[in-house]
C-alpha cells in the first residue's frame, strides 16, 4: 500500500512543481467572424502583472502558472479571461483564441446646445470652461483638486488635511490585497503603455480586482475633480491612485 501511494505521489510531484514555475505559454488571436489575425490585441495575466501583445499573426506568448488569468482585449471587441492550464503548459502548443465583434450602438449627439449670435465677444462667453485647481500640500506626495466655485472647496481641502487618514482607511483597508498589485502594476512598462491609450477602466478594473464604481469611488475620495475623473486615460486614472494608496500607507504607519 506504501508503494502505491508513493508511486502515486511521485506521478503528481512533476504536475505540482510545474504549477509553481513560471511557465511560457503560446496563443494566437483570430477574429471569430473570419479567422483572421489580429494584430496589437492586448494581453494581460492579471496573477503575475505582467503584459504583452499580439504581432502581425495574432501572436504572443507571456509568462504564466497553472491557473493564472490571461485578459484579452482589443477595441471594438469583446474581452475575454483565459485560464492557464497544465496542457497549455505541458504541451506547449500555440492556442488558438477566437475573440467576437461587439455591435456597436449609436447614441443620440447633441451637436450644440448653445445659441450662437455669430458675434465672438457675446458666444465666447456661453463656451463652459472647465476650471479645477490642483492644491499642493507640503509634506504630501499628492495635492488636492477641486472647482474653485464650489461652496464645499475649502471644507473639502481641510478635511483632507486634517482627517485624511480616516478616508484613505475606509477606502484602501478594505481592498489592501488588491492594492498590493498597484505597485506591480506600475514597474511593468508594457502594461502601463496599454494603460495611456484606454479611457474604458475595463482592464484597469480587472487588474485591481474592483468594479467601476469602486474605481471611480478611490478616485474622487483622494479629492480628484468629476472633470478629471471622465477625461483622464487609465494610466492617469492608476498613477492617481497610486499616489494616494501611497499617502495612505504613509499615515497609516503614524496611527
Amino acid at each position: 500500500m506504501r508503494k502505491i501511494l508513493l508511486f502515486i505521489v511521485l506521478l503528481t510531484f512533476p504536475i505540482t512543481v510545474q504549477s509553481q514555475i513560471d511557465s511560457l505559454v503560446k496563443g494566437k488571436i483570430l477574429d471569430a467572424a473570419n479567422d483572421k489575425p489580429i494584430e496589437n490585441v492586448n494581453i494581460v495575466n492579471l496573477n503575475q502583472v505582467n503584459g504583452t501583445i499580439t504581432n502581425k499573426l495574432g501572436e504572443f506568448e507571456i509568462q504564466a502558472k497553472t491557473n493564472d488569468t490571461i485578459h484579452l482585449s482589443y477595441l471594438g471587441y469583446k474581452s475575454i479571461k483565459v485560464r492557464v492550464t497544465n496542457d497549455w503548459i505541458n504541451f506547449g502548443n500555440r492556442t488558438t483564441i477566437k475573440l467576437t465583434e461587439l455591435a456597436l450602438a449609436l447614441e443620440e449627439v447633441v451637436v450644440n446646445k448653445l445659441k450662437l449670435t455669430g458675434y465672438l465677444e457675446i458666444d465666447i462667453k456661453q463656451v463652459p470652461i472647465q476650471k479645477n485647481i490642483r492644491y499642493s500640500i507640503s509634506g504630501l506626495n499628492t495635492g488636492y483638486e477641486s472647482s474653485p466655485k464650489s461652496p464645499t472647496m475649502v471644507t473639502k481641502v481641510l478635511g483632507a488635511i486634517f482627517n485624511p487618514a480616516n478616508f484613505l482607511y475606509n477606502v484602501f483597508g478594505k481592498k489592501s490585497r488588491e492594492m498590493r498589485n498597484l505597485r506591480k502594476i506600475k514597474e511593468q512598462d508594457e502594461i502601463r503603455d496599454i494603460l495611456s491609450s484606454r479611457f474604458d477602466r475595463e482592464m484597469l478594473t480587472a487588474l485591481l480586482k474592483v468594479d467601476k464604481n469602486d474605481l471611480e469611488l478611490l478616485v474622487s475620495e483622494c479629492n480628484y475633480s468629476s472633470d478629471f475623473i471622465k477625461t483622464a486615460n487609465d494610466l492617469q486614472i492608476l498613477d492617481a491612485i497610486s499616489e494616494c494608496y501611497e499617502e495612505y500607507k504613509i499615515l497609516s504607519r503614524e496611527r
